[in-house]
């Protein structure tokens, strides 16, 4: 092929892919409607509820044990298959503040995201912070209000609250048919086609039946009460004279979400739902990059050659191999397995000849991909996160942060026969960034100490350690809470009596602190010194 005829080629397929994150508050419903959208694609033929543990059928993007028995997203997933001509990358997060470390680098890999808010608790804690990261690197999203079978709040208070709450404008797309038990359909705010669902036998297991009639034909059905219709006349006339209107640019530029209305539980919503998102939200578009001498630059995603960076790496997603998986995004060009391509941190050349192609757990060979696609490497040590690979070299996308530790523990293995296993996992888990693998410094014996956002990652890794490496643990909480890079001269550091100073396993100096005013306190002593709560 001529290189106009492969550009052309990579732009029609970077143009069918759709890579986005979906992200809430715990219980919000996230897991159960990526689950709903692997079954409308054809992935699964029944749906397997998270909370349906009695039934033995775990949700599709939860792969990890531990995420299957207690029934939440514990690690980011990624899954690829295909829906209606479009390529979906989806992008599963966890919900729970204590991975909101891993949930913030996913999200750099997408190009738009879902957030699902559940109708009777509106905007929640971690669904603001989310938000939040989202509008720092201008990620389109799209909003589902979840939940509609159940009793639900006002959809209009619903809308003021992310206005208010999020700060960003809210244009629904769909509107709610009743709700509660009186949640029968949903009708287009422009065309006023109204759908119609059919209850399932087996509630959420099966694609729902639906039937389109228009508005007028609406007025006169026997399946609609009088009084639910007249409420949604009146609420679309509403909406019609007083909403906001849809702009396309306002959307990919953060300022406006488009809303929609369902529920994942009955599936009542989501074909429209998932119609309308693979039409709206954006294929994958130019990033940036870093020159050498620190100039900016926008890499366009068709006419660059390949290139992507790694946003996160997870250890012994197969049981059998017990190898490392690093998943690079894809942001430029076409890959095709054995390709050559520059490692910019390590300054060499590398061959990607074990290339996989990821659906939660499960995992099949790539030979090739495009802009948006999400590549599973094996990892032999030589990936870390915040990787940039390319065929031409000579630049890195923006760096991955990591963030200050909240909670600092002693772990130590029951046996000691068990070392040599227990310093490998220990190793392994480091790598992944869920925890921090620290050594104290300035004592008078060095210890290994483990650092992390949220005290449930501390349940994950013992959890990790005896199912993966065999290896029994003894975890014990230290006093500190609060977390810092200290950055400045080799010399001349005055530390607080009751810090611990420990360096990360790339050698930097790391500030531990009870309180939060000591840690200010030791800024204050020592003026010539930088306190950062992330580091890159």
């Amino acid at each position: 092929m001529s290189d106009n005829e492969v550009n052309k080629f990579v732009e029609s397929e970077a143009n069918r892919r759709r890579t986005f994150a979906i992200i809430s508050h715990p219980d919000a419903g996230k897991t159960t409607l990526t689950e709903k959208l692997l079954l409308y694609s054809g992935m699964i033929r029944t749906a397997g509820m998270v909370r349906g543990r009695k039934t033995g059928k775990k949700a599709a993007s939860d792969w990890m044990a531990m995420e299957q028995e207690r029934g939440i997203s514990i690690t980011a997933s990624a899954m690829q298959f295909e829906y209606k001509d479009r390529i979906i990358n989806v992008l599963d997060t966890p919900g729970h503040q204590d991975f909101s470390e891993d949930t913030y680098r996913t999200l750099t890999a997408a190009d738009s995201a879902i957030m699902v808010i559940d109708a009777a608790k509106g905007v929640e804690t971690q669904t603001r912070k989310l938000f939040k990261v989202c509008a720092m690197h201008k990620i389109p999203v799209l909003t589902f209000i979840n939940k509609m079978d159940l009793p639900a709040r006002d959809p209009f208070e619903l809308l003021e609250e992310l206005e208010n709450v999020l700060g960003i404008k809210a244009s629904p797309k769909n509107w709610p048919l009743g709700s509660g038990k009186q949640f029968i359909g949903t009708a287009d705010c422009e065309t006023r086609e109204i759908t119609l669902f059919e209850k399932a036998q087996k509630t959420g297991a099966d694609i729902v039946a639906a039937k389109k009639i228009s508005f007028e034909e609406a007025r006169n059905d026997k399946d609609i009460k009088s009084d639910l219709f007249s409420q949604l006349e009146y609420e679309l006339d509403l909406i019609a004279e007083a909403g906001n209107r849809f702009n396309t640019d306002d959307f990919l530029s953060g300022d406006i979400t488009q809303v929609f209305f369902g529920s994942a539980l009955t599936n009542f919503g989501l074909e429209p739902f998932f119609d309308s998102f693979i039409d709206t939200a954006p294929a994958p578009r130019a990033r940036e990059i870093i020159m050498p001498d620190g100039e900016r630059k926008e890499l366009d995603p068709v006419s660059e050659n390949f290139s992507a960076f790694v946003f996160k790496i997870q250890a012994n997603m197969d049981p059998k191999h017990r190898d490392s998986m690093a998943f690079a995004r894809v942001c430029s060009g076409k890959f095709e397995r054995d390709l050559l391509v520059n490692h910019e941190r390590l300054g060499k050349k590398i061959r990607v000849s074990r290339s996989l192609r990821m659906n939660a757990g499960e995992r099949e060979t790539a030979d090739v991909a495009f802009p948006g696609d999400i590549l599973g490497l094996i990892n032999p040590g030589v990936f870390s996160i915040g990787d940039t690979i390319s065929v031409d070299g000579g630049f890195i996308f923006k760096p991955l942060p990591q963030f200050s530790p909240e909670v600092v523990a002693r772990i130590r293995p029951k046996d000691i026969g068990k070392r040599k296993s227990f310093d490998k996992g220990l190793l392994q888990l480091g790598t992944e960034g869920a925890i921090q693998v620290l050594s104290t410094v300035g004592s008078g014996h060095t210890e290994t100490v483990v650092a992390a956002v949220g005290k449930l990652q501390f349940e994950v890794l013992q959890d990790r350690m005896r199912r993966d490496y065999q290896v029994e643990t003894i975890l014990e909480p230290l006093p500190y809470e609060h977390g810092a890079w200290i950055v400045g001269p080799e010399t001349g550091f005055k530390k607080p009596s009751r810090a611990l100073l420990a360096t990360d396993t790339s050698g930097r100096l790391v500030g531990l602190f009870y309180t939060e005013r000591e840690k200010d306190f030791a800024a204050e002593q020592n003026p010539g010194f930088q306190f950062l709560n992330f580091s890159n």
